[in-house]
């Protein structure tokens, strides 16, 4: 943990000074991509040592793919090679280590690299190996025309802004980020003469840099003070299961597991800072002028924490992966998407039981959270005191709902799991199945099927 936050930190640092003294206007492409390469590989290996070479292993491997398979199977090959290495280094987590989390453990960064990689087969197999009347509009956007070139690639892929916590992005993105076209990309999609500009603006990232340092900050300090003290293991010890309440119980699981996600808000803050720190992460501009940088943001913890309904919860939660699962996965399955998206989300993160408890959980839970909305919600929209009831009841619940579906996610192992569930009688999955099977299925339209069909598979992806 120490080696992690000593990366990030020294990365941030290397970020301002990539901006400003690399920028596009001082340095080649060639200069810039060999700069974040090789102090990617560096951190890589001053944070994870001769575990590091895994990275390397993958990375070459599928170099090799990329420019030896033929374009209408190169997604394919790039896919199973990269999982199947994933899977064997997760395997080893479990029989070799016996569910310990390794003092150097690489497999965060893998899984990252396992993003990329089979992001950029599939795009590449789009650019080159598809028709542009076979592609949705956002694939014909993000297809790449040509196989990039092996500095290219290794920048991509090892660049010190990601390479410690990701998160995962497009290659066409990352390479105008790298050619200083990113921003100005952005900026034409807006009128800005209509706005009284001469000119187009300067967005710098100063501003967002320092909001998300502030509350990276107060994740760091939340974790130090909270976490260890309210540990997830607490709420299946003996001793309190034998002298707490059932509600005290549900009290204290909302309470642990608040305070188990402020190393994730710290992580994926800290991990999005750095890259803006770089000058990469804009996204265009909001409906007030304001410059958004936002592209690469792993979360929204106002919406997370506010959320009134199971979707909304998980669709603010490691947005990245999210996107990855749906260009990889759900948008090219041929058949049963929302199931083939769940093992691959399933396989991504790893064997541990208690992920599977999680991902299975939180399909149920979201299939009974839609039902209910469906059935039930009109009835709280005619006075505004129904609809502020409604949210306070659905934001109570959602949240113990949520606590409830990823404590498993926590404990990893079997045991642990079924203690914990059979100590709040199971009643999340009795009260989900019992509102599937009462509550009638409301006929709708192919464009709520689709979005709800989205939710669902946002309702997988990572915890």
């Amino acid at each position: 943990q120490i080696n992690f936050v000593a990366c990030q930190l020294f990365a941030l640092l290397a970020a301002f000074w990539f901006r400003i003294y690399l920028s596009p206007s001082h340095a080649s492409s060639a200069v810039r991509h060999a700069f974040a390469t090789l102090f990617g590989i560096y951190f890589a290996v001053f944070c994870f040592g001769w575990y590091s070479i895994h990275l390397f292993v993958l990375v070459m491997m599928n170099y090799g793919i990329m420019n030896m398979a033929s374009i209408p199977n190169i997604h394919r090959y790039s896919f199973v090679v990269a999982m199947g290495y994933l899977t064997l280094c997760h395997i080893s987590r479990i029989y070799i280590f016996h569910y310990g989390i390794l003092t150097t453990d690489f497999s965060g960064p893998l899984m990252i690299i396992t993003q990329k990689i089979t992001t950029l087969a599939c795009q590449l197999h789009d650019g080159i190996g598809r028709q542009a009347e076979e592609l949705t509009a956002e694939q014909n956007r993000l297809a790449v025309k040509s196989r990039p070139s092996l500095l290219e690639y290794l920048s991509y892929l090892l660049n010190f802004m990601s390479i410690i916590a990701g998160p995962c992005s497009n290659y066409k993105d990352y390479i105008a980020f790298i050619e200083g076209r990113h921003v100005h990309m952005k900026l034409l999609e807006v009128n800005w003469k209509q706005k009284g500009y001469d000119r187009l603006p300067d967005p710098s990232p100063t501003g967002a840099v320092m909001y998300k340092l502030c509350i990276t900050l107060v994740s760091l300090i939340l974790f130090l003070t909270l976490t260890k003290n309210f540990p997830m293991a607490y709420i299946i010890d003996d001793e309190f299961l034998d002298k707490t309440p059932f509600l005290s119980r549900l009290g204290y699981l909302y309470v642990v597991t608040q305070a188990a996600k402020p190393k994730y808000y710290f992580a994926w803050t800290l991990a999005d800072a750095v890259n803006n720190a770089a000058g990469y992460g804009f996204s265009g501009v909001d409906e007030k002028g304001t410059f958004r940088w936002d592209l690469l943001s792993n979360l929204n913890i106002w919406n997370i924490e506010t959320a009134t309904s199971f979707k909304m919860y998980i669709e603010n939660w490691n947005i990245q992966t999210a996107a990855w699962l749906k260009r990889v996965c759900y948008d090219r399955a041929p058949w049963y998407p929302t199931a083939l998206t769940f093992i691959l989300s399933a396989l991504w993160h790893g064997i541990y039981p208690g992920y599977y408890f999680t991902f299975l959980t939180g399909i149920l839970i979201t299939l009974a959270s839609r039902a209910i909305r469906n059935n039930c919600r009109h009835y709280f929209l005619s006075s505004v005191p129904l609809k502020i009831a409604y949210d306070v009841v659905t934001w109570a619940v959602t949240q113990l709902a949520v606590c409830y579906t990823v404590a498993p996610f926590v404990m990893l192992a079997v045991e642990p799991t079924i203690k914990f569930y059979k100590s709040v009688y199971f009643h999340m999955h009795i009260l989900s199945i019992l509102a599937l099977l009462l509550l009638p299925i409301r006929p709708q339209t192919r464009s709520v099927r689709r979005a709800q069909n989205q939710a669902t598979l946002n309702s997988i992806k990572s915890k």
